[in-house]
């Protein structure tokens, strides 16, 4: 897919039932949903020029990132570029106007792939108040959140910007951010509001995980000759022990967290043949293993068993590893801060966000608008009335420091 939009502050077309909005159009549908406030027009054009531009994890996340920036005027900028595992250029920033200390707002400027997109992904439409496309709800309509709230607060109340990439693959922005940013590490911050789509719920902790790849070579030759390898019979071993890890995860209450919505941990596996036919042995089988885990549960004998099963059965096997699971507990400061302005009780959630690498700069707490239902979706969408709302809620975050 070619590159969709450029790194400027213009509006692009919003098509309702298959026409441009014109800009009263947009106008009135912003009113519509923020009460006539300029806060809810502000987000929704934001929101809209985002989703225009292609972020997808594979590819430069540039062009996102210059369009944002032209949105913070005022703003100290630290930039942190670096190149992914596939040689991509990638940035993420920093951004902070005001005093020292305080909380940040956080999101990811990267999406998942367009799989089974009917409507062009990156063309935004408004239908009924709600705004489709790719990255609408995640997590390009809350990071326009984000920075509207920030934009509009008071010279003297702190506001900071941790804007990430790669989160819905490595979370390597968010660890470069953690690792790297001068700025972020200067400020002293006492909070991050992670603003992936929670209804506006506070989530005080979540899962993350470990990526296993386990490998089984074998030789290439035309099936019926016998003189191939099958790398498949040596990778069937291994497969074995990994389903009676995962029958363990799943149904030995001793690895259970009742706090989490499933309380067992996910196991989740994915085979590759890399598009061998079925007349050719298979001269490579690879399994992906995506294991999340919460932060109560002692796992180190789940990674041992996984560890063994590899060396005993001749497969090669990495590991990819997010940071500890981020939980903080329900009377933490930040928590009942966030409870208290948004009315709503804290909870976990199964999936993983960029926390679990933030948390090293400072507690987190996952708040923000949209639901996940759509995400990772052909219907991904967020209401623009969540949007709007979404602003004056991180302003009372910001502001709670001052």
């Amino acid at each position: 897919m070619p590159m969709h939009g450029a790194a400027d502050s213009r509006l692009r077309p919003l098509a309702s039932d298959d026409q441009t909005l014109a800009p009263l159009a947009l106008r009135r549908a912003a009113r519509d949903a923020g009460g006539m406030s300029n806060d809810a027009e502000a987000v929704t054009r934001l929101a809209a020029d985002l989703v225009a531009i292609d972020s997808r994890s594979s590819v430069s996340n540039l062009p996102l990132a210059d369009r944002i920036e032209a949105e913070l005027a005022g703003f100290e900028i630290e930039r942190l570029d670096y190149t992914d595992a596939q040689g991509v250029a990638k940035r993420a920033l920093v951004a902070h106007r005001g005093p020292r200390g305080g909380y940040a707002l956080s999101g990811h400027m990267d999406t998942v792939p367009e799989t089974g997109w009917a409507n062009p992904p990156w063309t935004p439409r408004i239908l009924d108040g709600v705004l489709h496309g790719l990255g609408s709800v995640d997590m390009k309509g809350p990071v326009a959140a984000c920075i509207i709230a920030a934009r509009g607060l008071p010279a003297h109340v702190p506001a900071t910007l941790l804007l990430t990439a790669d989160e819905e693959t490595s979370k390597q922005g968010a660890r470069i951010i953690a690792a790297q940013s001068k700025l972020a590490a200067s400020l002293g911050l006492q909070g991050i509001v992670v603003a992936e789509p929670t209804g506006l719920a506070p989530v005080r902790g979540h899962r993350s995980h470990i990526e296993y790849t386990a490998i089984a070579r074998g030789v290439q030759a035309h099936s019926s000759t016998g003189k191939g390898l099958n790398a498949n019979w040596v990778l069937i071993p291994f497969l074995a022990e990994m389903k009676a890890i995962y029958e363990k995860l799943r149904f030995d209450p001793a690895f259970h967290d009742a706090a989490y919505d499933p309380p067992f941990s996910d196991f989740n596996l994915v085979i590759d043949n890399h598009g061998t036919a079925v007349n050719v042995t298979v001269a490579q089988a690879s399994a992906r293993i995506k294991f999340r885990r919460s932060r109560r549960i002692d796992v180190s004998g789940i990674e041992a068993a996984v560890r063994a099963a590899a060396e005993r059965t001749g497969v090669e096997l990495t590991e990819r590893r997010e940071g500890t699971p981020p939980e903080l507990p329900v009377d933490h400061p930040l928590i009942q801060l966030a409870v208290g302005i948004t009315g709503h009780a804290a909870t976990t959630a199964p999936y993983g966000t960029d926390a679990s690498e933030l948390q090293e700069i400072a507690p987190c707490v996952i708040l923000g608008p949209g639901s996940i239902a759509t995400a990772h979706t052909p219907q991904e969408c967020v209401a623009l009335a969540d949007l709007a709302a979404a602003v004056p809620v991180f302003r009372q975050l910001l502001t709670a420091a001052s």
